[in-house]
């Protein structure tokens, strides 16, 4: 099969045209429902009178979602450590919600789980440090987008 061929370059372009529409549509129906959520969570905590931990740590795990759509409409990418860093949060307030009636194995078991993402973490961020990309390609513009946001 040729894979230049005019008729497949089109099909191509069709097709990832297609696809921007559907991120963008998807990437809108999340931020609004995120959106949404924080809205509902804070009316909740104002009509309650009553703030908790595991309010606290919901509203960062949205802020979380918020910051990984921005990280996508900045550079084109989602950094693996944004998911991390939700799983971390979200195990956490399981832990919290659930403290009183979690099994000793089930609380060692998200303990792992919550060192072993930690660990994920440590090993990205030297891997950035030590072997940073080459100037030039999408990786090294996407991971200086995110130092600008950060610093």
């Amino acid at each position: 099969m040729q894979h230049d061929h005019p008729w497949l370059l089109r099909a191509r372009r069709s097709m990832d045209n297609g696809l921007v529409v559907v991120e963008i549509f998807a990437l809108a129906a999340t931020g609004i429902a995120t959106t949404w959520a924080i809205g509902k969570e804070i009316l909740l905590m104002l009509t309650t009178g009553n703030v908790t931990l595991a309010d606290l740590l919901l509203m960062f795990l949205y802020l979380e979602v918020l910051a990984m759509i921005g990280q996508y409409l900045r550079t084109g990418q989602i950094q693996v450590r944004f998911p991390i860093y939700i799983a971390i949060v979200a195990l956490a307030r399981y832990v919290i919600i659930d403290a009183k009636d979690i099994e000793t194995m089930r609380l060692v078991v998200v303990a792992a789980a919550v060192l072993l993402f930690t660990l994920a973490v440590l090993a990205l961020r030297y891997g950035h440090v030590r072997f940073p990309y080459r100037e030039g390609t999408a990786d090294a513009a996407a991971d200086r987008a995110t130092r600008d946001v950060h610093e």
